[in-house]
């Protein structure tokens, strides 16, 4: 049984969420994980923006936004890394550019969403987040 749950709330474009589900297996195995949990949202651009304005101040839509669990006295799931959400539309405009596709291009972004999750911050660090996910890229196939 995975410990990821996938939820699609977008309608707009066609998405093989079993692919999706199936790649949770596989990317459970990245040791930063450690056996907990995450969650992805599959949006609109319309909801993304939306997120974007409310969480970062940034009214414009982005691929990808991570929420990390932060656990509290009344919740203490340790077992939780958090939550993913990804625009579908960002996504399928970047897999046309990357040569990849839709459900290969969410994939990336969902590594790239489980990094942030378990600490990692490209835009702070030295470059050691990306050489991660190139690593895991090519250990997972994406």
């Amino acid at each position: 049984m995975s410990l990821a749950n996938l939820v699609n709330l977008q309608r707009k474009i066609a998405v093989d969420v079993v692919t999706l589900r199936d790649f949770f297996h596989v990317v459970e195995t990245v040791e930063e994980i450690n056996g907990r949990g995450f969650a992805v949202a599959l949006v609109s651009d319309r909801r993304m923006t939306e997120l974007n304005k409310f969480f970062r101040d940034k009214n414009t839509t982005t691929d990808v936004l991570s929420f990390p669990y932060e656990p509290d006295e009344f919740d203490p799931d340790k077992d939780n890394l958090g939550d993913i959400v990804i625009s579908v539309e960002q996504a399928q405009k970047q897999a046309g550019e990357n040569n990849l596709t839709l459900e290969g291009e969410i994939k990336q972004l969902i590594l790239h969403g489980v990094l942030h999750l378990c600490g990692y911050d490209h835009e702070t660090d030295d470059g050691e987040m990306n050489a991660r996910e190139l690593e895991l890229r090519q250990q997972l196939g994406i």
